[in-house]
């Protein structure tokens, strides 16, 4: 055991990896040596719980220490400091408590299995021994040692080093009076000497209004939720069949508010602003879901959140952490699922983020070929080092547990399943078996996956996956990753793809709506429009579009009941519902004012009826999954760029055809299979005139007993330009 004075001259030089071994009260044989470090002070005295007073003489500069009579320990104290000129501040001593963090949860952090570790690493607001304070506590496993700085101690790490929690590589300290709303970080002093540098908390959740990049602190438990019967009703209905039809949104260029007219300065709504108004117009539109854009903190707007440096904290950008619980409360209370794009498979570099964390590679790998992403210029997450994996597992559960999310979207799937993704050769790592799969990855997506199902039944994780990945929305028993759906990137190619061209080739790529089909019940599927199609010069929807003005929204038209008519989840970028014409611009609002054109009106009108609709229809999504569900009538008509199918449910649902004529020309007595005899009434035509098209007729027709398309029956139909028709038998 090292003596005072070198343990002393060790934290001086802030390198004691336990001052509470040197500070604090210590009984020996003639009663309590109390000693406190107080660089700066010129006088230091200890006030008893009884009144008494006993000056603590400086030791040797900055160190004070004086003895007390014999008392029970932990002993209650007071430390009553003064500095030049009179300055006189009275303050309980951090070092009188014992550690707030546990042998069982240091060794399941350690273990990587510490399903909350948010409740044990961070700030938090506890009493201890009936005193008020935070308890702090990092992992910095390579660093010298590690100080709480900020609000409270006029952020000088010399007045609140940690302790060493032993070889867990976590420091703690238990720091009293330190209320709610205070701003901190931790300031790390590398291992080798170096200077010190100032990181924010990982586990922080509340940051400050980027660009500044302290962490603040903050109760989880204050907020009052009403979604008691959203929440039970999610668990119950776990694994039932159900319509999903996701509005996509990201945050800051939703909706704006203009603050000075003179000037059109505008700003983006804060979260309590775009609950009642995101939540009735999504609900008049008929979506079941909100999915936001990465909501965690991030140092750069210009990211949309995928470069994230709090994951345990929504951006301060837009209000109080409390403010995005009653977002997402007022949400549900309009039957509303919310889910939250989450992005586990990169990090940025911001100095005061999760790189170099303590002075050495600790969240991400030391070999850039395998801990640097090329494209981004962010860093990669070690999936293979437990307190990394534990982190992020947590962070998922996190979500769900302390915002009552109902499902993440995991953003960039395939960046984290192949070492060579966007590298060339020499630039990656094989794995340990000689190929090119990141095993880490892939047992850490299993990992989240099941603990999500395990410990949140109804809540749901789907995968932007764009490879071929094998049974990515199958169960980890089964071989799979355990996602709850897929994003069909594929499908969203082909279809973008056959959309943007001129008509008059469309017979050439005919393959490109029908190949989809040939793998659409491999996976669970969402089809997504999502906000990276339409921005970095693709265009919007719109724009994407062959033909004068009224062709382009006859085409968006056709797109998105095709879209919703066919096998898979919905998913619509804001904007996307009306015919957004410019490309998205993160900085800015949508163009709201297009809904004073009628054609964009009737583009907007037409979603809301296809999210009617489709939630009425049960063959559209009761066997989604299935073959069950789908068959093709006409899939081979190229010459006259016409296609049909049947959807059909669980038995006793009625069947529903859809019919797409994505020729610019009317055809007439058009000869089309169905599956039963009888009378057929059009129940969507987007050539409606409600919806900006032509006001083409949509009366019921009969279907005759012929066969046609190998069904029994035969429809003779008249197909408008550029349309898609969903028609059903009349009175099933």
């Amino acid at each position: 055991m090292i003596s005072t004075d070198a343990a002393a001259d060790r934290l001086a030089a802030l390198k004691l990896r336990d001052p509470h071994t040197l500070l604090g009260a210590h009984p020996d044989a003639q009663g309590i040596t109390v000693r406190t470090w107080r660089p700066d002070a010129v006088a230091v005295e200890c006030v008893l719980e009884d009144g008494a007073r006993h000056r603590l003489p400086e030791r040797r500069l900055g160190l004070f220490e004086g003895r007390i009579p014999p008392a029970p320990l932990p002993l209650r104290y007071l430390l009553e400091v003064t500095y030049p000129g009179g300055r006189r501040f009275t303050v309980r001593d951090p070092y009188s408590f014992l550690p707030t963090l546990g042998d069982m949860d240091l060794h399941l952090l350690g273990e990587g299995r510490h399903a909350r570790a948010w409740e044990k690493l961070g700030a938090h607001v506890r009493h201890v021994n009936g005193v008020a304070g935070v308890s702090f506590a990092v992992w910095a496993p390579e660093a010298d040692s590690v100080s709480v700085v900020g609000d409270f101690n006029s952020w000088d790490g010399r007045l609140h080093p940690m302790r060493a929690m032993g070889a867990s590589g976590t420091w703690e300290l238990f720091v009293p009076e330190v209320s709610e709303g205070v701003r901190y970080k931790f300031e790390i002093h590398p291992r080798g000497g170096g200077m010190h540098f100032l990181k924010s908390d990982p586990y922080a959740f509340r940051t400050e209004i980027p660009p500044a990049t302290a962490s603040v602190v903050h109760e989880l438990g204050h907020f009052a939720w009403s979604d008691d019967a959203w929440m039970e009703q999610r668990r119950a209905t776990e694994g039932t069949p159900r319509p999903m039809s996701i509005y996509e949104v990201h945050p800051g260029s939703w909706r704006h508010v203009v603050e000075d007219a003179s000037t059109g300065a505008s700003r983006a709504l804060t979260w309590r602003e775009l609950a009642p108004v995101l939540g009735e117009y999504v609900e008049r539109m008929g979506f079941t879901h909100v999915e936001f854009m990465p909501v965690a903190e991030h140092p750069y707007g210009g990211s949309w959140g995928y470069q994230v440096s709090g994951y345990y904290a929504p951006t301060a950008r837009f209000g109080h952490p409390d403010d995005f619980r009653y977002l997402v409360d007022h949400l549900h209370g309009r039957g509303l699922g919310v889910i939250l794009d989450w992005v586990p498979g990169h990090f940025p570099r911001d100095a005061a983020a999760l790189g170099r964390f303590d002075g050495s590679a600790l969240f991400e790998h030391a070999d850039p070929r395998l801990g640097a992403h090329p494209d981004w210029g962010t860093l990669i997450f070690n999936f293979g080092r437990n307190e990394v994996r534990n982190f992020l597992v947590a962070n998922a559960l996190f979500w769900l547990e302390a915002y009552h999310v109902d499902g993440l979207r995991v953003d960039a799937v395939a960046s984290m399943l192949y070492l060579d993704y966007s590298r060339k050769a020499g630039e990656w790592l094989p794995n340990r078996l000689g190929g090119r799969e990141n095993l880490e990855a892939v047992d850490f997506l299993r990992e989240v996956n099941d603990a999500v199902k395990a410990k949140h039944p109804g809540a749901f994780v789907a995968a932007e996956e764009s490879t071929t990945w094998p049974k990515v929305s199958h169960p980890t028993s089964e071989g799979g990753l355990g996602f709850t759906y897929k994003w069909n990137m594929g499908w969203m190619n082909d279809t973008l793809s056959y959309f943007s061209r001129d008509p008059i080739h469309r017979q050439h790529h005919h393959h490109q709506l029908t190949f989809g089909l040939t793998y659409a019940f491999s996976e669970r599927f969402i089809l997504p429009l999502s906000h990276d199609e339409v921005v970095h010069g693709k265009g919007s929807l719109l724009g994407k579009m062959p033909g004068d003005d009224w062709q382009k929204r006859a085409n968006v038209r056709a797109l998105l009941a095709w879209m919703w008519a066919h096998p898979g989840k919905k998913l619509l970028f804001m904007g996307g519902e009306f015919a957004q014409r410019r490309e998205w611009n993160h900085d800015q609002s949508l163009d709201w004012h297009l809904l004073e054109d009628a054609g964009h009106a009737g583009v907007q009108a037409l979603v809301a009826e296809l999210n009617r609709r489709y939630a009425a229809e049960g063959a559209l999504w009761e066997e989604d999954t299935s073959f069950a569900g789908f068959q093709w009538v006409q899939a081979d008509s190229a010459d006259v760029n016409v296609y049909a199918f049947i959807r059909r449910g669980k038995k006793g649902t009625r069947p529903l055809l859809c019919v797409a004529n994505l020729a610019p020309v009317v055809r007439q007595d058009y000869a089309l299979g169905a599956p039963q005899a009888g009378t057929w009434e059009t129940v969507l035509n987007t050539d409606d005139a409600r919806y900006g098209g032509t006001g083409a007729d949509g009366a019921p027709v009969q279907a005759e007993a012929v066969a046609q398309d190998r069904q029994p029956a035969q429809i003779l139909l008249t197909l408008p330009p550029l349309s898609v028709r969903w028609l059903v038998p009349s009175g099933a």
